[in-house]
């Protein structure tokens, strides 16, 4: 299909034909003037694309000259009859070639008998592949091309787009003949092979536009979406130029226009990928797209990195063009190939009916007379959940009268309603926003919105854009309410249907991460947007207050759950006089839990759902007894030792003995175990005492959540003789098992035996439960950790190429937690294998002790957390001790 508005003029200056055939006259081999001709093709047509010239002359121009280079190549060999034609197939067919494109070459036979052209054949390709060209060749008689396509949808698609190049034009119209709509393929068959091939493609890109290294050929919204509109239409109408196109009732000028500049951009992305890659590469990763954006021209600001504009362009385009395909392509099926059947209609009201199980506009004028209606259909849909979709042509619509949607508008208090009566319908209010933003609609009345659209942060954390991560939000809270959700999100679920106003809730998840991309706080510029909106609407003064606290403080549950020992009675009661009362505690939860899944799908873990079930739970009753009445350190230590004991008594523990171990442990211990926890560890211990007495083998016990349980983490628990370098080694014999430790629990009895718990996970996020698997990992502690002087050596695997396109600083804070007499580390660096390890000898070095660490991975960086003293059980306070700290984590970890 062409471009809009453009005709492709042949230009000589990039290739002199009558001095190439003269320079060809004089050699004495064919292969240096090609091959010479080519590359100086290439580099008149990169230095033309480094001053900006229109793409579409590019990559027309590098076809024409090959055009011109394979006929003159074609006429140096012998064809014995006018039975042989050389055609252009597929993108080339089409007259388009990038830098390091496949040239898709077909031979076309008249009769089935090649005997009569092999030997010119032969040396004919022999010639292409000397000269340094990428090609993809077939040769195919007649029948050949009608038998297998009428077998592949693919090869009647390449079959369908070509040019003839050498030879007569008789050939490509004979088999063009036996391939017409009346033999093969009908337009509608085509189609509906064509349509399911696109739903595959888009299903291994999991239906989404928005991908850190996207595919810009493959994924939705990428050129091959372009193409099949193409491909769809010309199946159909046959070759069309772009008026045709659109007098044809199958796109309109605007939509035209719009699938034009979305080729454009991609065709500039595409020739810079080939020309900075040297070859023809289609995904574009990390290192490319900062290039690319740079070539580009953007530059970093205070606000946003260079390769974030650039990326933001190109999601604003391929979201365009997803859409527009989805819209063509239905109205296509909808209008063109079955205009005709008979479909049940059911009024709704005056503007809108039911059609074939699709909402559509009663006539065309409906917007333009009632603005209103552009909110009142995404209403009507949340009310009517039995409708399908949008009409194709009520989409159109919507596109082309949404810019009614101005200040105006917004201000009307009739609009204002019918946003909020969407929102309050208890429909599927995700799905109505998620299609108010698909056709534009949203964006326009919520202009803070609308600048959030294909925004993205280069990191491998967050890997949507704010607006698609923010509709994912509220797609998860939906998920909540239905009962597929119960089992994934226990808790979740269950408060979704206590909060008193859902509609709260939505607001806040739209309003959360719309601040981003403006400099400062996001969760404060977002709160102001968010009053803002509740002010507007009418809301009452407790529910905006509300709203924007959610808002202000979307990001505090995630970060004390992750970052803060909710074991401590002190963190839980701070936490506590943070939150309004239960209700904004439930709102916070539920919030959180859709945050997390929303933003990338390997951080929710069962180890982090269970951290903030506990930190709910726990909040929630420091909230029941009141922030005045808390629960004391004493009554925590009193309470946990009852309970633990009264289990021990249950499983037949001698009291006298519990106690004695019990007396070596510290108060402290009963602070950072539940009483569950600690009866398993006490018995454990005993029964390792009883089994082999006096032993220095270290007991190492696992636990991992039953199958039925849907929350927490693989526990390991090792007891053996405190030595300084044990973290670092068990560090790295859990990296060695390939674990990542999510949590650590350090503590050291009276006598010098350790009481430390990792919670780990496998590499995946996932819990193990397989026995022998848990029962390998216990053996091989066992067998790596009794012996000081062979403790295992740092893993040194290979670092994932993605972690290597990311600079992450190396920072480190340091500040006192004086309510339990330590100090806080808090450490940001970039992930690598065996950090942990390296931490843990760092630790060892400076004369550090670990009481606890709480381990967190986002992306490309780890954010973790130790809670460290001296040797000696004191704080580390000494600014000079600090600095030596700090400036070794910095210069190991920055590696």
């Amino acid at each position: 299909m062409l471009l809009h508005h453009y005709r492709f003029v042949p230009d000589e200056s990039l290739l002199n034909l009558e001095a190439f055939r003269a320079e060809l006259a004089g050699s004495r081999s064919p292969v240096a003037p090609f091959k010479e001709a080519l590359s100086r093709i290439q580099t008149r047509l990169d230095e033309r694309f480094r001053a900006g010239a229109d793409i579409r002359d590019l990559v027309y121009g590098r076809a024409w000259c090959v055009d011109q280079l394979l006929e003159i190549a074609w006429q140096l060999h012998d064809w014995s009859d006018d039975g042989i034609a050389l055609l252009a197939v597929g993108g080339y067919g089409r007259g388009e070639l990038h830098p390091h494109s496949d040239i898709d070459l077909m031979v076309l036979l008249k009769g089935d008998d090649d005997t009569p052209y092999r030997e010119s054949l032969t040396a004919f390709i022999t010639l292409l592949w000397d000269i340094g060209l990428e090609i993809g060749h077939s040769v195919r008689s007649l029948d050949d091309c009608e038998r297998e396509a009428e077998s592949d949808i693919t090869v009647i698609t390449n079959l369908v787009e070509t040019r003839t190049l050498v030879g007569p034009e008789t050939l490509r119209d004979a088999m063009l003949e036996r391939l017409s709509t009346d033999r093969l393929w009908p337009a509608k068959d085509f189609f509906e092979a064509k349509w399911q091939e696109q739903i595959a493609r888009h299903r291994r890109f999991n239906n989404s536009e928005y991908h850190l290294e996207p595919n810009i050929k493959s994924s939705p919204g990428g050129l091959r979406d372009i193409q099949m509109i193409g491909w769809v239409a010309k199946r159909h109408f046959g070759p069309l130029r772009y008026e045709e196109v659109v007098d044809k009732g199958f796109m309109n000028d605007a939509e035209l226009r719009i699938l034009s500049q979305g080729q454009a951009f991609l065709w500039q992305v595409r020739y810079a990928l080939h020309m900075l890659t040297g070859r023809a590469e289609d995904r574009l990763q990390f290192d490319h797209q900062r290039a690319i954006a740079k070539l580009f021209g953007y530059r970093d600001t205070p606000e946003r990195l260079a390769v974030e504009q650039f990326m933001k362009r190109y999601y604003r385009h391929v979201t365009a063009l997803a859409g527009l395909n989805d819209m063509l392509l239905q109205h296509f099926d909808e209008v063109i190939l079955r205009g005709g059947e008979a479909l049940t209609i059911k009024p709704l009201n005056d503007r809108f009916e039911v059609k074939g199980g699709y909402i559509q506009a009663r006539h065309p004028h409906i917007f333009r007379e009632t603005p209103a209606a552009l909110l009142e259909l995404f209403l009507l849909m949340a009310q009517h959940p039995e409708i399908d979709g949008v009409r194709a042509s009520t989409i159109r619509l919507i596109r082309d009268h949404r810019h009614l949607i101005d200040d105006l508008f917004r201000d009307d208090l009739r609009h204002q309603g019918l946003f909020l009566e969407l929102l309050r319908s208890g429909g599927n209010v995700p799905r109505q926003l998620q299609r108010m933003n698909r056709y534009g609609v949203l964006g326009k009345y919520l202009p803070e919105f609308g600048q959030a659209v294909g925004l993205m942060q280069h990191d491998l954390f967050h890997i949507y854009t704010v607006d698609a991560h923010t509709l994912r939000l509220l797609a998860f809270v939906q998920c909540f309410r239905r009962p597929e959700g119960r089992e994934k999100f226990q808790v979740a679920s269950v408060l979704v249907h206590q909060l008193p106003k859902l509609e709260l809730l939505w607001i806040a998840g739209l309003y959360h991460d719309i601040g981003k991309g403006r400099g400062g706080n996001h969760s404060l510029l977002g709160a102001v947007d968010a009053r803002d909106f509740c002010e507007r609407h009418g809301l009452s003064p407790q529910d905006t207050r509300l709203v924007t606290w959610l808002v202000e403080n979307h990001l505090l549950m995630s970060k004390v759950s992750q970052k803060r020992d909710i074991t401590d009675p002190e963190v839980i009661r701070d936490f506590a006089s943070q939150m309004r009362d239960e209700i904004s505690l439930d709102y916070l939860f539920v919030l959180t839990v859709a945050d997390i899944n929303a933003t990338n799908p390997s951080l929710w873990n069962s180890w982090r759902a269970s951290l903030l079930r506990q930190l709910h739970a726990e909040t929630k009753r420091a909230l029941r007894r009141g922030l005045d009445n808390p629960l004391d350190r004493d009554d925590w230590i009193s309470e946990t030792r009852a309970e633990a004991l009264a289990l021990l008594s249950n499983l037949g523990a001698e009291q006298a003995r519990i106690e004695r171990l019990w007396h070596t442990l510290g108060d402290d211990y009963f602070l950072q175990y539940t009483a569950s926890e600690i009866a398993w560890q006490t018995q454990g211990i005993l029964a390792h005492q009883n089994s082999a007495p006096g032993s220095t083998l270290p007991l190492v016990l696992i636990n991992a959540p039953t199958d039925d349980m849907a929350e927490g983490g693989v526990k390991i628990f090792i007891h053996t003789r405190s030595v300084d370098d044990l973290f670092a080694a068990t560090a790295a014999a859990l990296d060695e098992l390939g674990l990542s430790i999510h949590d650590a629990r350090i503590a050291t009895s009276s006598n010098d035996w350790t009481l430390n718990t990792f919670i780990v996970l496998d590499q995946w996020g996932q819990v193990i439960r397989d026995r022998e698997r848990l029962e390998e990992i216990r053996h091989h502690l066992v067998e790596e950790l009794d012996d000081p002087d062979d403790y295992p050596r740092i893993v040194t695997r290979h670092t994932p190429r993605q972690l290597k396109h990311f600079k992450v600083a190396t920072r480190v804070a340091i500040e006192q937690d004086p309510a339990n007499e330590r100090t806080m580390l808090e450490l940001i660096a970039p992930d690598r294998p065996g950090l942990l390890a390296r931490v843990g000898r760092i630790f060892m070095e400076q004369d550090i002790a670990l009481s606890a660490a709480k381990i967190a991975t986002l992306g490309e960086r780890v954010e973790d957390v130790f809670f460290i003293t001296l040797k000696n059980g004191r704080p580390l306070t000494d600014p000079e001790h600090q600095e030596r700290l700090r400036q070794q984590l910095i210069e190991v970890l920055s590696v």
